[in-house]
């Protein structure tokens, strides 16, 4: 069976136990603190298993994405060196959610292994746990009778906590399980050895397929162990694996799972895959890595972690870098190439994952990104590292900190570099320069402080700005002078603002600062450090002076309005579109709003529409703004609150609400007291910016009450210029016609002039040795009209040398034609000629051997182009 085969046969035989199929959760974990990535298949269900959630089924079946590069569970060096370790895998499971429980999770396990998957029975082996006295737990007999069913009692082992009691994390559900081996040996070995003896001892043809848990237990985090409200099962088969098995191969790289991948890699290295696993046969280790790495990488992106340089997006990059660099050292592939993987990755997966195809360009682009940064760094550092002079097989520590900190080269990279070459790398040098760059680091910003010039070691700025646009008692805590290319820049950072700092895609106030009557402009103001930085165009004389400020009550208005209008057209969005819409960025200011979102479409007009009726029904309503601050997140979130992706939210958050059943998002900026402010809501544009992604601009207030007028008085002079019909649509479409009807009869006239201008220039020919010449100055409406009459003499003219000059619009152009026998017979080429002629007009030109144009701009020189093309034969 093919993979897609295998996977559709689990899922269906679980479909016939009455189980619900659902889709693959993300990788990317949102909402769980205690994972960074989904590492298994139950992560999703988690909250069933404790009896947080009511699940859609009490059965449940699934292929679930899974990425093991962190905490204990860490595949990623072995990755390519061994033939079934993978980061991003498939696990096929089953789950009962208080349903059914040992008994018929393991007999539907033996059915389906060996009544459909037809796996021999007699190469099967179970585990059960076997008990701990330090958890106070007891072996798992029940597991083992019911395996006495279908197994003889030497293929049932018993297991250590380790291999047969499972945790997805270091708290969570867990409980007791019952590992499925299979022993995939030739009978000769299997004669000499039982297979018993090799069960969970890392031989590379006594393989683990299948886990069954019997979840419990809840792991607490001071590790004590509760009873869960109910029992359930939580199944895992490595699809990779079952592939391996069932097609017969060794390894899992030499399923169809990988092979399609292999042979493109194949075809763009010029280097063959050989299939050893040799720890020197680099070659064949690159193209493993490459092949599991780009999966691990693509769908990763695709469900929503981009490539950064912390937490998972580290994780990400640094397995994308890995690949990397494998390819660059041992494929000898010098330019980007894992985003050329993507397309084949994304058309593989389509019907199983359809997320990746869906955001195709979009994963491609980033890893492409990813890929031109790392090679410039890479290949620098790989200079760098063979200059290195490394004494008795062991690198320095400093050496490693120093290409890390001075030239970006990772260490992880350079360990890995090393450990090729034997080398050991000196890690607590490395530590101790790491440590001693962070105290500089800190020593430098403590002088730094030199910086900002401090007046009031007050830590704390109190911004006013949702209730106050001015304040006239606040004072300067520091305030710098910064340079840039624009020149010199002053910021003062106040005790008490007004002002909004730029921030949630609204732009920063402006206003106006008065020390003492002295008054300063705020052109602009930032968030830096949890400070309020009021960029101003010169410090003002009294720096120590009461400071009375006040915003641009104007700007900062219109900006409200916009920002709320955001907020209605988000919601109105999810209404039209669907639910799958997100906000992916978005620009407010005082003249427009901008809002991205995640849509694969383009949003059609009567969409448009409709969500442009119901924001400005949303503001005919007049709803009133309700505002919490400080709320506790988990309370927002159960209040349904809209969270955006990759935000990172505080223990507490500010919540704008336009009516509860509307509109309900966190956000930090300024709003309307109530909708019916906004005035009028009205969509300028929609288009889109990145796969996956649509702008929509719009305008409100004022500024949208003078596009209707315009688009108004547009009109008007339209019907002015019409005569005024009853219907303006019909009108113009009716003029249009008329145009192309003329237009058309134009054509055949210009036509008509041009045939016979052939006519004439065929009598006009001169015969020279054999040869019909025509070199003539001509009158033609167009480059195209020229041309066309060239190819109609040719037609006409046997062994013809025709060279014709017109002045199109007061622009010379010039056409050479030779037939095809003169160039072959006299070894001539129209390009080079049209070359030479076109010096006479100031221009140049060229072409093919029997035809080339030229333009210039000396309309003066045609004459003697004419007589030039004369000379010439």
């Amino acid at each position: 069976m093919t993979s897609h085969e295998i996977r559709q046969q689990f899922l269906d035989f679980f479909r016939s136990k009455g189980h619900l199929i659902v889709p693959s959760a993300p990788l990317v974990l949102k909402n769980d603190p205690t994972l960074m990535f989904t590492n298994s298949g139950m992560v999703q269900f988690k909250d069933y298993f404790l009896g947080n959630g009511v699940p859609p089924s009490r059965r449940i079946a699934d292929t679930q994405k899974c990425l093991r590069v962190s905490g204990k569970h860490n595949d990623l060096e072995d990755v390519g060196f061994d033939g079934t370790h993978h980061t991003m895998f498939e696990m096929l499971g089953n789950w009962s959610f208080g349903d059914y429980f040992k008994q018929d999770a393991i007999a539907w396990s033996w059915e389906l292994l060996t009544d459909v998957l037809k796996i021999p029975k007699d190469r099967l082996y179970a585990t059960v746990f076997g008990g701990d006295t330090a958890e106070g737990l007891a072996s798992d007999e029940e597991a083992k009778d019911l395996w006495k069913q279908y197994l003889p009692e030497n293929h049932i082992l018993y297991g250590n906590k380790k291999d047969n009691f499972w945790e997805m994390g270091e708290q969570g559900p867990c409980g007791p399980c019952s590992e499925i081996h299979v022993d995939l040996r030739s009978d000769a070995e299997r004669a000499i050895v039982p297979g018993e003896t090799l069960v969970n001892k890392d031989h590379p043809k006594v393989i683990e397929i299948w886990n069954n848990v019997f979840m419990q237990f809840e792991r607490k985090a001071d590790k004590s162990l509760v009873t869960l409200p109910a029992k359930h099962v939580d199944t895992g088969m490595g699809f990779e694996r079952l592939c391996m098995v069932l097609q017969g191969v060794e390894y899992t790289y030499d399923t169809d799972v990988f092979t399609p991948f292999i042979r493109f890699i194949e075809q763009h290295s010029n280097k063959k895959y050989t299939g050893s696993y040799d720890r020197k046969s680099l070659t064949d280790v690159a193209m493993r890595v490459v092949v599991d790495h780009i999966r691990a990488v693509a769908f990763t992106i695709a469900d929503g972690q981009l490539p950064s340089n912390n937490g998972s997006g580290y994780v990400i990059r640094r397995i994308l870098r890995r690949a990397v660099r494998y390819y660059y050292s041992f494929l000898e592939i010098k330019e980007p190439f894992l985003h050329r993987l993507v397309p084949l990755l994304a058309n593989e997966f389509a019907t199983v994952f359809p997320e990746l195809k869906a955001q195709e360009e979009f994963v491609k682009k980033v890893i492409l990104e990813e890929e031109k940064s790392f090679l410039r760094t890479l290949e620098d550092g790989l200079e760098r590292l063979e200059a290195v002079e490394i004494k008795s097989d062991f690198l320095d520590g400093r050496t490693v900190f120093e290409l890390y900190d001075t030239y970006g080269f990772p260490a992880d990279l350079t360990r890995l570099i090393m450990s090729e070459k034997g080398i050991s790398v000196d890690e607590n040098g490395f530590k101790v320069a790491l440590a001693e760059q962070k105290n500089r680091s800190k020593a430098d910003a403590e002088k730094q402080v030199g910086d900002w010039v401090v007046l009031d070691d007050t830590p704390k700025v109190t911004f006013v700005g949702y209730d106050e646009l001015s304040v006239n008692d606040s004072k300067v805590l520091k305030y710098r002078i910064t340079k840039d290319k624009k020149g010199e820049q002053f910021q003062i950072v106040l005790s008490k603002t007004p002002f909004y700092p730029e921030g949630g895609g609204q732009v920063g106030d402006t206003g106006v600062m008065s020390f003492d009557g002295e008054e300063i402009k705020v052109v602009d103001t930032k968030k830096e450090n949890d400070l309020v930085i009021h960029v101003v165009d010169k410090l003002p004389a009294d720096i120590k002076a009461t400071v009375i400020a006040y915003v641009s009550d104007t700007k900062r208005h219109l900006t409200e309005n916009n920002h709320s209008a955001t907020h209605l057209l988000h919601a109105a969005l999810r209404r039209v579109l669907g639910t799958h819409v997100a906000q992916k960025g978005s620009l407010v200011n005082e003249q427009y709003l901008r809002f991205d979102f995640s849509h694969f479409e383009k949003v059609t007009d009567e969409q448009l529409a409709e969500i442009e009726h119901i924001v400005n029904q949303k503001i005919r309503e007049n709803i009133a703004l309700q505002e919490d601050r400080s709320l506790p997140i988990e309370e927002a979130r159960k209040a349904g609150a809209m969270m955006l992706f990759g935000e990172k939210y505080g223990d507490t958050v500010r919540m704008i609400t336009f009516d509860p059943s509307y509109s309900r998002e966190l956000c930090g900026g300024c709003h309307v007291s109530a909708t019916g402010k906004i005035g009028l809501f009205k969509i300028t544009s929609e288009a889109g910016v990145a796969a996956g992604v649509r702008r929509i601009e719009a305008i409100t207030a004022d500024a949208a009450e003078t596009y209707v007028d315009e688009q108004t008085t547009l009109l008007k002079e339209i019907k002015e210029l019409l005569k005024n019909p009853k219907d303006v649509k019909k009108a113009i479409a009716d003029l249009l016609e008329e145009k192309g009807k003329l237009t058309k009869q134009v054509e055949v006239y210009e036509n008509q002039q041009l045939q016979t201008l052939k006519d004439e220039l065929v009598k006009k020919a001169q015969t020279v040795n054999g040869i019909q010449v025509v070199s003539e100055k001509v009158a033609v409406p167009s480059a195209d009209a020229l041309k066309q009459l060239a190819y109609d003499l040719k037609a006409k003219m046997d062994q013809s040398f025709i060279v014709l000059a017109a002045d199109i619009q007061g622009k010379p152009q010039i056409a050479v034609m030779i037939t095809d026998e003169l160039v072959k017979e006299k070894s001539l080429h129209a390009g080079n000629i049209v070359k030479e002629l076109a010096k006479e007009i100031k221009g140049g030109g060229g072409g093919q051997p029997f035809f080339a144009t030229a333009g210039g701009s000396d309309v003066s020189g045609l004459d003697r182009v004419v007589e030039k093309g004369k000379q010439l034969v």
